[in-house]
């Protein structure tokens, strides 16, 4: 098992952003460095995002500790050799295993070129990976983050950055005007800014509330069964 890497920042970061963002930078200095570990190999890291999708964080570290732990190696070739049913059974739903045997399909047979994406910009990565079925916007700005490690991206499609923007500035909801104010403020280093509001979001500064306003609770019809199923994404 490879050494575990950290997305890197430093001080240059850490100080742009406090002049930028007094708010930010409290936060920043009650919660400290963060080592958020990422992984510089571009396809586990795409397999790792596509097992995230809508999920926890910590459910996300559980199945992915436990493909490490199943299967000898995480690529192409060892996950072309295996059934989509041996990917499901390490805790994902059948469609995501079979976007992970498409997504090796596309490597092998030279449809996805995983080098290529170095050298374009975000926007040309999001528009690259969006052709590969199973793989949207969120998923190209997590890989940009945990593995291309590129600086300035901060997602609106993810939930718990949007939990975070409104627990750190006491918002009860984050409209897209909002957040591209945000963005543009954290910006050339929005993505340091996206690992804070992670944590915030996490619970790392415990004076925070999520300022969103609860949804009221379905009233109860005389004379209906009034059974409803909830379904979390997060």
């Amino acid at each position: 098992m490879p050494d575990l890497q950290y997305f890197d920042y430093g001080e240059k970061e850490i100080q742009w952003l406090k002049a930028r963002d007094p708010i930010l930078g409290a936060a920043m200095d009650e919660i400290g460095h963060i080592n958020r570990p990422v992984i510089p190999d571009m396809f586990m890291a795409l397999v790792n995002a596509i097992v995230g999708q809508q999920i926890s964080t910590k459910a996300q570290v559980t199945i992915w500790n436990r493909m490490l732990e199943k299967f000898s190696s995480i690529t192409p070739e060892s996950l072309e050799a295996i059934s989509a049913e041996e990917l499901q059974s390490c805790g994902i739903s059948m469609r995501k295993a079979l976007y992970i045997k498409e997504i090796a399909d596309s490597v092998l047979n030279g449809s996805l070129n995983l080098r290529q994406l170095q050298t374009m910009s975000d926007e040309q990565v999001c528009i690259h990976l969006g052709q590969i079925k199973g793989i949207g916007v969120w998923t190209a700005e997590m890989l940009m983050i945990f593995s291309l490690q590129r600086p300035d991206v901060m997602s609106w499609y993810d939930l718990a950055i949007l939990r975070g923007l409104r627990m750190l500035y006491h918002h009860r909801k984050i409209t897209p005007q909002l957040f591209n104010k945000y963005k543009r403020r954290y910006s050339p280093y929005a993505t340091v800014a996206s690992l804070y509001l992670w944590a915030i979001a996490g619970g790392a500064c415990q004076h925070l509330a999520d300022y969103q306003p609860k949804k009221a609770a379905p009233k109860k019809e005389e004379g209906r069964d009034n059974k409803i199923g909830w379904r979390s994404k997060k």
